[in-house]
């Protein structure tokens, strides 16, 4: 089993000239493995990525929001896909199996439902229960500024370091940088992550 992130940036055409947010999203999805083989980008503005550890792509989701929102107007849309890879391509593009149309479905969706990010899995009570925990997220992270953007994702790629390092590496001091952070509520997106998103995962995957 893996997982499938299929996604595309809203009002990339829109982006004022010098903001770079092809280069931005290279960036971020290189975190995850390499290009083409675990992530490519295709017709300008979209992209797909597998996940590898179905566990770990709710975080991986957030991280890449959290990248692109570091460019005021920018966002992004996100389908995620849970389930089987029936082959191993060397691209992602010619890849298939169900974690891919689960993905391709749950993006399809996203207009009808009118929020930016979704999950489709096996289970349609999973599905049901983690999409509405989504939506409550995403009041949150719709809202996140430039700055909050920016501090979630030093967040998210220093993990271990304390709120002083994290500061300091965007130019803050370490009290305006548990500031950002709290006002992103990434704590509150973190305990939903690790309490509630890996447990359904593990409970369906793992029954």
């Amino acid at each position: 089993m893996t997982s499938i992130i299929t996604g595309d940036i809203i009002n990339s055409r829109a982006a004022l000239k010098g903001q770079d947010w092809l280069g931005k999203l290279k960036g971020v999805l290189s975190n995850y493995g390499s290009r083409p083989k675990d992530w490519d980008i295709y017709r300008g503005d979209s992209f797909q990525l597998e996940i590898s550890v179905p566990s770990e792509v709710f975080l991986a989701a957030v991280h890449i929001k959290a990248c692109i929102k570091t460019i005021a107007g920018l966002d992004v849309r996100i389908g995620i896909g849970i389930g089987a890879k029936d082959n191993d391509a060397e691209r992602i593009a010619e890849a298939n199996g169900s974690a891919f149309v689960n993905s391709g479905e749950a993006f399809d969706a996203l207009e009808n439902k009118r929020q930016n990010l979704l999950i489709k899995t096996s289970s349609a009570d999973v599905d049901q229960a983690l999409n509405t925990c989504f939506a409550l997220t995403l009041l949150v992270m719709d809202q996140w500024t430039v700055n909050s953007a920016e501090a979630v994702k030093t967040y998210i790629e220093n993990p271990l370091a304390s709120q002083q390092v994290l500061g300091n590496s965007l130019g803050i001091k370490q009290n305006t940088m548990s500031e950002r952070l709290k006002r992103s509520g990434i704590k509150e997106i973190h305990d939903f992550e690790q309490l509630v998103f890996r447990k359904e995962l593990d409970n369906l995957l793992n029954p």
